[in-house]
C-alpha cells in the first residue's frame, strides 16, 4: 500500500506493530550493510534507498526529478514487499541472490526483483545482508547505466535516424522546389523577351 508519509519514521508509526517490528528488522540489517553512497527516505511511497542527485544528478532515467532508485521496502495488503531494483539492473548479482536464499531453506516468491514475505522469519537476514554488502553505488552505477545502454540509448539513435531522414526529405524537397523555381523563371524571361522583341520591331 502506498504512504503518503514524509519520513521513514512516519512510515513507521503508521503500521500495526507486528508489520512494524519485521520492517524495522529488515532496514536495521539493509543500513548496517548499505553502502555509504546511498541514502534513506521515502520514495513512491514506501521506505527507499537510493542514490541522491548530490552523487548522481542526471536522476532516475524514468523521472529524473527523482533520484535513482536502490532498493525498498513495503508494506502491502496482504504481504511485506522487497523491491530489489539493486539486482533487476544486475543478472549476475540476481543468480547470486536467487541461489543463497534457496540455499537458506527459505521459499522464495520472487517476481523480477519483488520479493514478498508474509513475515519476518520468512527472510534469510544473513543473504540480505551478504547482497547489501556486494553492491556498492559505485557498481550499482555501473551496471545501471550498463543497462541503460541497452534500452533507452537505442531509441535516441533511432530519432537521430528519424531527424536524418527528414531532414535530407526537406533538402530534397528544397532541391526540387529550386529547380522548379528556376524553369518558371526562364520560362517567364522568354515570354518577357519575346514580348520586348515584338514591341521593339518597327512598324510599318
Amino acid at each position: 500500500m502506498r504512504s503518503s508519509a514524509k519520513a521513514v519514521k512516519d512510515y513507521l508509526a503508521e503500521l500495526p506493530e507486528d508489520r512494524r517490528r519485521a520492517i524495522e528488522a529488515i532496514r536495521e540489517v539493509i543500513l548496517d550493510n548499505l553502502d555509504d553512497g546511498f541514502e534513506e527516505g521515502i520514495q513512491y511511497g514506501m521506505i527507499g534507498y537510493y542514490v541522491p542527485h548530490s552523487r548522481y544528478p542526471d536522476g532516475y532515467h524514468c523521472d529524473p526529478k527523482q533520484p535513482v532508485p536502490f532498493a525498498s521496502i513495503a508494506s502491502q495488503k496482504n504481504h511485506i514487499g522487497l523491491y530489489l531494483f539493486c539486482i533487476y539492473t544486475n543478472e549476475l548479482e540476481q543468480k547470486h541472490f536467487v541461489d543463497a536464499w534457496k540455499a537458506s531453506g527459505k521459499r522464495l516468491d520472487m517476481g523480477k526483483s519483488c520479493v514478498r514475505v508474509k513475515k519476518l522469519e520468512d527472510v534469510p537476514l544473513d543473504v540480505l545482508a551478504e547482497t547489501f554488502q556486494r553492491i556498492s553505488v559505485d557498481d550499482f552505477l555501473a551496471s545501471y547505466e550498463a543497462a541503460l545502454a541497452g534500452t533507452s540509448k537505442r531509441p535516441k539513435k533511432a530519432a537521430k535516424k528519424t531527424a536524418k531522414k527528414k531532414a535530407a526529405k526537406k533538402t530534397a524537397k528544397k532541391k526540387v522546389a529550386k529547380k522548379t523555381a528556376k524553369k518558371t523563371a526562364k520560362k517567364t524571361a522568354k515570354k518577357t523577351a519575346k514580348k520586348v522583341s515584338k514591341s521593339a520591331k518597327p512598324k510599318r
